[in-house]
C-alpha cells in the first residue's frame, strides 16, 4: 500500500490535533509536517514535497490560496481545502479543489476526501490542473499552467513560458530549459492568456513577447523569430503586423 505522505496545514493547534487524530487510524496516511500559517506551511511543502495537505485557507498573513499560488514549479500535491466557514469552501470548491472539508471534521467524511485523494492519485493531471485553478483564485487570473514531463506533472509560471507550440495532436510548452506537453489545446490556452503578454504568430505558434530576442525578416512579409534559449519560430504572413505592431516595429 503507497502511503500518502501529508502535510497538516492550520492556524489553530487544536483543529492540526483533531486532524492528526483522526488521520491516525488510516493506515496508508503518514503525517510528515504541520504548519500554523502561511510562509511555515509554503516552506514545509517546498521542502517535504508531500502527497497531500489538509489546507486551512483562512490564515493571518498568507492564505491558502496564496500558498498554493506561490508553490514552486516541481511540487504537486493533493490539496483538501479544510475550513470553518460554507463560503469559503463553495468558492475553493469551484475554483477547482479536488475536495473540500468543514470543521469540525468527521471521521466518514474524511475518509470520503482520502478515497478521493487515492483515485485521483497525488501528482496527477487531475491534480495539476487542481493546483493551477487554485492558485488562480488569489489574484482572480491563471499564472500558471500545468505540463507533463515524462510521468510527472509540473506547475510552470506563464511568465517562465518562450512559447507554446503545437505539433499535431500535441502542445509543446516551451521553456529557456525544458519542454513540456501541456494539459490543454492550444485554442483552450490562448483564451487563458493576458493578450498584451503573448500573441499568435502562427496558426501553430502562441510566444510571449518579453522572450523576443530577435526578429529576422525573411522576406517582405516573412519573419523569424529567435527566442530566449535559442528557440526559433516562424510569423506567418497573415499575423506579421501583428508582431510589428505589438513591438512597435
Amino acid at each position: 500500500m503507497k502511503r500518502l505522505r501529508t502535510v497538516i496545514v492550520d492556524d489553530e493547534p487544536i483543529a492540526r490535533q483533531v486532524l492528526r487524530e483522526e488521520l491516525a487510524s488510516f493506515a496508508d496516511i503518514e503525517i510528515v509536517g504541520e504548519a500554523g500559517d502561511g510562509s511555515e506551511a509554503l516552506a514545509r511543502i517546498s521542502l517535504e514535497q508531500p502527497d497531500l495537505v489538509l489546507l486551512d485557507l483562512q490564515m493571518p498573513g498568507m492564505g491558502g490560496f496564496e500558498v498554493i499560488h506561490r508553490l514552486p514549479p516541481g511540487v504537486v500535491p493533493a490539496v483538501v481545502i479544510v475550513t470553518a466557514f460554507d463560503q469559503h469552501a463553495i468558492a475553493a470548491f469551484e475554483a477547482g479543489a479536488l475536495d473540500y472539508l468543514l470543521k469540525p471534521v468527521s471521521r466518514d467524511r474524511l475518509e470520503k476526501a482520502l478515497d478521493r485523494v487515492r483515485y485521483l492519485r497525488p501528482g496527477s493531471r487531475e491534480a495539476a490542473e487542481s493546483l493551477v485553478r487554485l492558485g488562480s483564485a488569489v489574484a482572480g487570473a491563471p499564472r500558471k499552467i500545468a505540463g507533463r514531463a515524462g510521468a510527472e506533472y509540473f506547475l510552470i509560471d506563464f511568465a517562465d513560458v518562450v512559447a507554446f507550440q503545437a505539433v499535431r495532436e500535441v502542445v509543446w510548452i516551451i521553456t529557456a530549459r525544458q519542454k513540456y506537453i501541456a494539459t490543454q489545446s492550444l485554442r483552450g490556452i490562448e483564451s487563458r492568456l493576458p493578450p498584451s503578454t503573448f500573441q499568435r504568430v502562427h496558426r501553430n505558434s502562441l510566444v510571449n513577447l518579453n522572450h523576443i530576442f530577435k526578429m529576422t525578416p525573411l522576406s517582405s512579409q516573412r519573419w523569424m523569430l529567435t527566442l530566449t534559449g535559442g528557440q526559433e519560430l516562424i510569423v506567418s504572413k497573415r499575423l506579421a503586423h501583428n508582431i510589428r505592431r505589438l513591438l512597435h516595429w
